[in-house]
């Protein structure tokens, strides 16, 4: 059963830096007036690490890949191979109402029952694994996706007054079969694409410069 009665999906093809990737996220965000899913690219090797997390965690990378601290929460994520998403909520939709685990579990089990549909045995993870290190990957929490035993999906939200933004990251599976549109579907039965305007963009390029470019946000911890 799907969980949005409307959906709007942006397949953004363009290659992005981090930093306008974190920051088009939080623009979507305070724009929001129905739900939508976004679909993105990395122009390099990236790194994104939790709002609560330590840069010294990742200071070693900062050579080796474009690095940037989310605003929401959770662990490393290593990016450039993997599928990245962002789910948008805005606090109208009746969705937003629920607890953030239930809003959790419903997304994932939206990407479960996409990769079970090409015929994966994908299960949602229970909670009951034990934290081995900071890296996202490496440690399943309630609701991340698991197959074959192995995490291969995993979010981290952020809820406002104005929204709910919930940013995933798939890894480990064959990307190149069609997932996203499956995992749309699954999401909204009539999920209708769209091009993201070149508004959200410029003011992404506003908020980046303000936040997540700068050493101020990275280091902040």
């Amino acid at each position: 059963m799907s969980i949005f009665a409307e959906l709007d999906v942006d397949y953004d093809d363009t290659p992005r830096s981090a930093a306008i990737n974190m920051a088009i996220d939080e623009a979507l965000l305070e724009i929001a007036e129905i739900p939508s899913i976004r679909f993105y690219r990395w122009d390099s090797p990236a790194l994104s690490f939790g709002y609560f997390g330590k840069f010294v965690d990742v200071a070693s990378y900062a050579t080796q890949r474009d690095v940037v601290r989310r605003w929401t929460g959770g662990g490393i994520v290593f990016h450039g191979n993997d599928l990245t998403y962002s789910v948008i909520i805005p606090a109208s939709a009746e969705l937003f109402s629920a607890a953030v685990r239930s809003i959790y579990a419903a997304i994932h089990s939206g990407l479960r029952d996409a990769l079970t549909a090409q015929g994966e045995h994908a299960v949602l993870a229970d909670g009951r694994q034990e934290k081995v290190s900071e890296s996202c990957f490496a440690n399943p929490v309630r609701s991340d996706v698991i197959l074959n035993g192995r995490k291969v999906a995993g979010a981290a939200q952020r809820r406002t007054r104005g929204g709910l933004l919930h940013q995933g990251s798939i890894q480990y599976v064959d990307l190149a079969n069609g997932l996203a549109k499956r995992f749309a579907r699954e999401l909204c039965d009539a999920p209708c694409e769209r091009s993201l305007a070149e508004a959200v963009v410029e003011r992404a390029r506003q908020i980046a410069e303000q936040k997540y470019s700068t050493a101020a946000w990275l280091r902040r911890r």
